[in-house]
């Protein structure tokens, strides 16, 4: 895109400076308030200067997309990065719960092995 635009530019420059006719006055006398008719080189320097402010005009708003793609993509990314939060500590409360009924399990059988072994002592 920067080779775009500076080829644009170069291209107003250079046709600004082969635009450009050496005037000369042959009768001195003529008014300064005589208005010249636009010339066609005038027009094409018009022409390219309305061309490279619309080349402009794009390249801005190609830089508003990718901008407003980065963005959301940041946000995107932070959300998922939430949610994958919120996953990782649901997964960890799960774990803690299935961890705590197992000791408990754990408990509640020994404590029944104990009682069977005390039952079986006392025959």
């Amino acid at each position: 895109m920067n080779k775009l635009i500076a080829t644009l530019v170069a291209g107003l420059f250079a046709t600004a400076a082969f635009a450009q006719t050496a005037t000369t006055q042959t009768s001195p006398a003529t008014p300064a308030t005589m208005v010249t008719p636009a010339s066609p080189v005038t027009r094409v320097n018009a022409d390219v200067a309305k061309a490279d402010a619309q080349a402009v005009k794009e390249t801005a708003k190609a830089d508003a997309k990718v901008e407003k793609a980065t963005a959301d993509a940041t946000a995107d990314k932070a959300i998922a990065k939430a949610d994958a939060q919120k996953a990782k500590a649901k997964a960890q409360r799960k774990a803690a719960k299935a961890k705590a009924e197992a000791k408990a399990d754990a408990k509640a059988d020994k404590a029944a092995t104990m009682t069977d072994v005390k039952v079986d002592a006392a025959k």
